[in-house]
């Protein structure tokens, strides 16, 4: 296997509350970035069909018609939109993280799913605990989404949404999986809003983001690509997002490629731009940095600090025999 692989990292805006769109989109992506010769391409959270940013600023009766139409425009993974993607991604020949809202039954989720060159889902996992108000919309992920690293032949690929990478033990569950190419999947996040506005908080900030995905590869020594959605003003109202003091146009994007010491591996984009962030990357690099600091490794004490793990997924049935 060889060590070098072209890594790419997705910041662009969804087709909005449209299934078939946002497939389309995502497999248009799918083949720019092969066109270029990247072997490993992490995609937004919910990419599909786009992260609803009007539950955070509208009232729950005031967006139930979206929401009822963002459920119909959530993807199945056994489906043949699914299926669509999985072929491209084979004909392609890259690892793919597709961050997506699931659907399954009438309850959904906020998945990763890994393909394989092959085409194949070899590992999928949910959010395991939506942030805040995303408990409104979506499902808790089980204990079989504690797994977050598959073997490739680009190397050993994590990934995780949002603010699961600021829960430490699940962080630190995953470098014990010795990942070495980590996808970090967001939303849109903008700018600290003006006080007299709007109160709100700095850990809420794209900057902040920036900064919490940029901490897991100095603390993983892991490399990380930052994939984060944008949003634009002919968009707003869809969202159900007129009005609102959040949301900055075009914004929302914050995407950058890590090295394992926290090194900004490309040039930023700006925040309202749309591209397919590149570098190539040596996996042999982690060890300069794993020489200093092996998270899981030397410079741990578990004969003083240790981490329990269920690995067992809970069952809503149980039959009896």
């Amino acid at each position: 296997m060889s060590t070098k692989v072209r890594v790419g990292a997705v910041q662009g805006e969804p087709v909005w509350l449209n299934l078939e769109g946002s497939v389309g989109k995502t497999i248009s992506l799918i083949k720019q970035a092969a066109a270029d010769g990247v072997q490993v391409l992490g995609f937004p959270e919910v990419w599909i069909p786009g992260y609803p940013w009007g539950i955070w600023t509208t009232s729950v009766i005031g967006n139930v018609e979206m929401i009822h139409s963002y459920m119909a425009n959530s993807l199945v993974k056994d489906s043949p939109q699914m299926r669509r993607i999985q072929e491209t991604v084979h004909e392609a020949g890259m690892f793919v993280v597709l961050g997506y809202s699931e659907r399954d039954g009438a309850s959904l989720y906020m998945a990763q799913s890994f393909i394989s060159p092959e085409g194949e889902i070899v590992h999928h996992r949910r959010k395991i605990k939506p942030t805040h108000v995303e408990r409104t919309l979506w499902g808790d992920g089980q204990a079989d989404s504690l797994k977050c690293v598959v073997d490739s032949s680009f190397g050993r690929i994590g990934g995780l949404n949002c603010w699961e990478h600021l829960q430490p033990l699940l962080r630190y569950y995953e470098y014990s999986q010795r990942v070495q190419i980590h996808v970090a999947s967001w939303p849109a996040e903008f700018e600290m809003l003006d006080p007299a506005k709007q109160p709100w908080l700095y850990h809420e900030t794209g900057e902040a983001s920036y900064r919490a995905s940029q901490f897991m590869a100095i603390e993983g020594q892991t490399f990380v690509l930052v994939a984060s959605q944008i949003i634009t003003e002919e968009n707003l109202e869809k969202n159900n997002l007129l009005g609102n003091h959040v949301t900055k146009t075009p914004g929302g994007g914050f995407s950058m490629i890590f090295g394992p010491d926290g090194k900004p591996l490309c040039e930023p984009v700006s925040d309202g731009a749309e591209a397919i962030l590149k570098a190539d990357i040596d996996l042999t690099d982690i060890d300069y940095a794993k020489t200093f600091i092996d998270t899981v490794g030397h410079y741990a004490r578990p004969d003083m600090l240790s981490l329990l793990v269920n690995p067992e997924a809970a069952k809503h049935v149980t039959l009896m025999k």
